[in-house]
């Protein structure tokens, strides 16, 4: 009885490791502007803070950093140094 709730905890063990991985791989990027400086920066935790809002089209979630960075160009709230 022992050895077969060891062999179910061990394959149980096997399958959920890899998707616990797969899940926290998964990096998004969202462009932020800083409410007193209105500079804009690519961060990868989207802002529960008042100190940064997150700017363009409705909130839109990159999948990579150079993605945000590229869009971050054409957001019109953005200043420039």
């Amino acid at each position: 009885m022992l050895t077969r709730f060891m062999t179910v905890a061990a394959v149980a063990a096997a399958l959920a490791l890899p998707l616990g991985a797969f899940a926290q791989g998964v990096t998004s990027y969202y462009i932020v502007q800083d409410v007193k400086t209105m500079k804009c920066t690519v961060v990868d935790k989207k802002p529960v803070a008042t100190e940064a809002t997150v700017v363009g089209s409705d909130g839109v979630v990159y999948k990579t950093k150079a993605e945000a960075e590229t869009a971050m160009k054409t957001v019109k709230v953005c200043t420039s140094d």
